[in-house]
């Protein structure tokens, strides 16, 4: 499940545009990191939760989020 697809159904008003692609940028840069590609395994689903967690409490640089996660 894509990041956009968590932020559209769980967050739908929570995040502007701009915020809404560094989170996917910290995204895709976490999961490479990791090695995951399925993007159906519950820990990708996790590490996008986890990122748009620490989006919330204020973290906006795509690079601070992927080290945060």
């Amino acid at each position: 499940m894509p990041i956009r697809a968590i932020l559209k159904n769980e967050h739908p008003s929570a995040f502007g545009r701009e915020d809404i692609g560094n989170l996917t940028t910290a995204f895709e840069a976490a999961l490479s990191k990791l090695g995951l590609v399925d993007r159906n395994d519950p820990a990708t689903i996790a590490i996008a939760k986890l990122i748009i967690i620490s989006a919330k409490k204020g973290i906006s640089e795509p690079t601070r989020l992927c080290d945060h996660v």
